[in-house]
């Protein structure tokens, strides 16, 4: 989080996951440039502002290939949660590598040009009446629009000028990229009849991604479908036993209307939230409270316990829910309080005496 729009805020884990970024990327290119030519001959035959390109090119896809597996993974396996924690720098990593790549392509191919060299690259193959030599180039000028634009707005003074909403539907346009950098690199496989393996990882590359994201919808789709039963008799939602609620951790329960509401325990007390953070709609209850504060897994915001307020000088709100227990079963009220609204914790100790509150009571008490 950042009170001020500075341009990176750094800290121990960015500056950690930063360094293994480039650590990697200048990893690939060095292998790809050094160790490649030495175990192919037919990479060794490739001009070297050839080499170049490619290796920048094929990393930019890669790049972009992790980037969109990053989301389903962290919702498959919490153990992918660090590589989503800035995930933005990755996408900005990715656009910084393409650009590379289109710079190198249009120093080799239309330095010499008597146009322009942009003109050049939109009017040298207008071959659109076939597949095989289609001017696959196009897509690549799209994805890459797409990418520098993306990268551009990946400040979060972007998403508070443009609306959570706003931003968070742009950005989705990172699909679109994909896809035309899939048809970019597809097309010139065609066209080159000795990159039949390249075509094969691309392949590959988009049915992994396609199942990583149909695994991790399902899973969704299955909790929502689960959703809470009603408590007899209350109208509040069950959202489970008081002994699958850890210290500082969270249980999830499902509102009628289908949104998600986290229950957490710290000290004995427990507090409900929406699951949705303010910041990018993170899963709040796959958080954990840290200095007393709920914290969102995916980039960290926080959150009061008693009114769902970020602490001062941020701004961010979320909703809060009256919570009960009814013997061993944590209830919650499915209307939620206006937001900033301070509630109590409800004291586990207290509650379950046997003048403990009753759903009905818990609605009228502060």
């Amino acid at each position: 989080m950042s009170a001020a729009y500075k341009p990176v805020g750094w800290n121990r884990n960015k500056l950690l996951y930063d360094g293994f970024l480039l650590c990697g990327v200048i990893a690939y290119l060095l292998v790809y440039l050094e160790l490649a030519p030495r175990l192919s001959l037919a990479v060794r035959l490739v001009d070297v502002p050839i080499l170049r390109m490619r290796a920048f090119g094929s990393l930019a896809f890669l790049l972009l290939t992790v980037v969109l597996a990053i989301g389903p993974l962290a919702r498959l396996d919490k153990r992918f949660l660090p590589l989503l924690y800035n995930r933005r720098h990755f996408g900005v990593m990715t656009a910084i590598v393409a650009a590379t790549h289109a710079m190198f392509v249009l120093d080799w191919y239309f330095s010499f040009s008597a146009t322009p060299r942009l003109t050049a690259l939109f009017t040298s193959n207008t071959s659109f009446d076939r597949l095989v030599g289609f001017p696959f180039e196009l897509f690549g000028v799209f994805a890459l629009i797409i990418l520098i634009v993306l990268a551009a707005t990946s400040h979060d003074f972007w998403l508070s000028f443009l609306s959570p909403p706003v931003w968070k539907a742009m950005h989705m346009s990172v699909y679109a990229a994909y896809a035309a950098l899939v048809l970019h690199v597809g097309l010139a496989a065609l066209a080159d009849t000795q990159s039949a393996l390249k075509a094969v990882l691309v392949g590959a590359s988009l049915t992994l991604l396609v199942v990583l994201h149909l695994l991790a919808g399902r899973k969704e789709h299955a909790i929502d479908a689960s959703g809470s039963p009603v408590a007899p008799g209350t109208g509040w939602i069950d959202v489970g036993q008081m002994a699958d609620l850890s210290e500082g951790r969270a249980i999830i329960g499902i509102l009628p209307g289908g949104e998600r509401v986290a229950v957490f325990r710290f000290k004995n007390r427990l507090s409900a939230l929406s699951n949705l953070c303010s910041h990018q709609n993170g899963p709040i209850g796959e958080g954990k409270v840290v200095l007393g504060f709920v914290t969102c897994p995916w980039h960290g915001y926080q959150y009061r316990l008693e009114d769902g307020c970020s602490p001062p000088p941020f701004r961010e709100r979320i909703r809060k829910y009256r919570v009960s227990l009814s013997g061993t079963r944590v209830l919650v009220d499915p209307v939620g309080v206006p937001l900033g609204t301070r509630i109590e914790p409800l004291d586990i100790t207290e509650a379950l005496l046997p003048a403990s509150l009753s759903p009905a009571t818990a609605r009228t008490t502060p």
